[in-house]
């Protein structure tokens, strides 16, 4: 047998994501969380086409502490797609592909993700 003298892969614990592709992967999975969203924002109109006592029980549920919280993590996933989104634009514009540039924009985005959610909470 010949021996084979070819590097191995970096082990994760070693390697290291750069802020791009966390950004990208991030992008991903508010995707996930903003279609689940919209099926209980769907089940919330069904909820009330039931009648008072359906949307009272529902009503109960949402205003527990825990889903206050999922509700501003949902807000945060709405605008960080947006943000996202926005980048992805200015890239079919022919733009931002410097590495810097991608870096500071995934830091921009964000903030401003970050700030939108604050605002609009």
């Amino acid at each position: 047998m010949t021996q084979n003298n070819r590097p191995l892969s970096p082990h994760l614990q070693v390697y290291k994501l750069p802020l791009t592709s966390i950004v990208s992967i991030t992008h991903r999975m508010t995707g996930v969380v903003l279609a689940l969203g919209l099926m209980v924002y769907v089940y919330s109109f069904y909820s009330i086409l039931q009648g008072n006592e359906s949307y009272l029980a529902l009503q109960s549920v949402l205003n527990s502490t825990l889903l206050s919280i999922v509700v501003w993590f949902f807000i945060y996933a709405l605008f960080f797609h947006l943000c996202h989104g926005i980048r992805h634009l200015i890239w079919d514009a022919g733009s931002g592909f410097e590495k810097q540039m991608m870096d500071r924009n995934a830091v921009i985005e964000l903030a401003v993700s970050f700030v939108l959610t604050l605002v609009f909470y």
